[in-house]
């Protein structure tokens, strides 16, 4: 822990106050427009396309934002066409990734077929998410693991450390209504509400649920500071938390507000270790105990 509280430290020392303020400010602007205007419902009532063109656009802003303002406050970093390439592709991976959905037929039976749809829905798009950066990273000849996919300087003592640490948090949150509106995600799945089936295929979904951080670790934290770290050093944390941010629009406020916070906190840790299962390990367990708290929480 006193590691990562030196990280923490270095980077606040380092980073030029200007642009963080105004980056929080974007940010603080980014969500205050979502939450009051209700953005992220509105864009849900559009087609596919318009769904993400709108996502791409907030997407584009928030992850080019803190970059435009490096140079006007004396950076000079070099942007070389690959980096405008970059900048451009990695909003629209995930603007797919926001938008896309998929309907196969397992059952003739609705709910049963909507339950399957959701177990396969992450996984799959995992694995698209994967290939695709696996494939820039082939294609860019990264002279680095792929995107942190590595164990080396992996130590899993501070991370459970910071697991702890979220416990009596996330008890509190399961109090709130908005967050037990939300929490747990598997009552949201038609099959799991009406008939009430048995823990193998609870856990099968929670498993599904869980593999979508690996693809959140491995977009934010490996490709969005990895893959812009030998332009920019640890200048490319900030822009990925605001990135980061934004994909949170539509969860309760304080979990949006917080996700900014918590992406700089993983970014730091994933620049200086050059792993992203540090922050998987996190976001996993974190991302488990408020299912679990949602639970609890709607069970009482």
């Amino acid at each position: 822990m006193k590691r990562i509280l030196r990280y923490v430290r270095d980077y606040a020392a380092d980073i030029d106050g200007r642009v963080f303020a105004l980056s929080v400010l974007f940010v603080a602007a980014a969500i205050f427009s979502n939450y009051h205007f209700h953005l992220n419902k509105r864009i849900d009532h559009l087609g596919d396309a318009a769904q993400y063109a709108s996502w791409y656009l907030i997407f584009v802003m928030a992850f080019a934002f803190t970059y435009s303002l490096y140079p006007a406050f004396g950076k000079k970093f070099h942007y070389p066409a690959r980096f405008f390439f970059l900048l451009l592709l990695a909003p629209a991976i995930f603007s797919w990734k926001m938008v896309y959905d998929i309907n196969l037929s397992f059952s003739v039976a609705p709910a049963e077929n909507n339950y399957w749809n959701a177990v396969i829905y992450r996984p799959f798009k995992l694995l698209v998410i994967s290939a695709t950066l696996f494939l820039v990273w082939k294609l860019g000849r990264e002279d680095q693991p792929f995107y942190g996919w590595t164990t080396r300087n992996f130590l899993a003592k501070p991370y459970l450390l910071m697991l702890l640490f979220m416990i009596p948090l996330i008890a509190a949150a399961s109090t709130q209504p908005d967050f037990l509106a939300m929490y747990p995600k598997m009552k949201n799945v038609a099959f799991l509400k009406t008939v009430s089936p048995s823990g193998p295929y609870k856990l099968l979904y929670e498993l599904s649920y869980g593999s979508d951080f690996f693809s959140i670790e491995l977009f934010f934290r490996g490709f969005l500071v990895l893959a812009f770290v030998k332009w920019f050093g640890k200048d490319a944390i900030l822009p990925m938390a605001c990135f980061y941010c934004t994909i949170h629009f539509g969860k309760p406020l304080g979990e949006c507000i917080s996700s900014f916070f918590g992406g700089l906190l993983l970014g730091i840790v994933t620049y200086h270790t050059r792993t992203i299962f540090g922050g998987l390990m996190v976001h996993l367990g974190i991302a488990w105990m408020m299912e679990l708290g949602g639970y609890l929480g709607n069970s009482w």
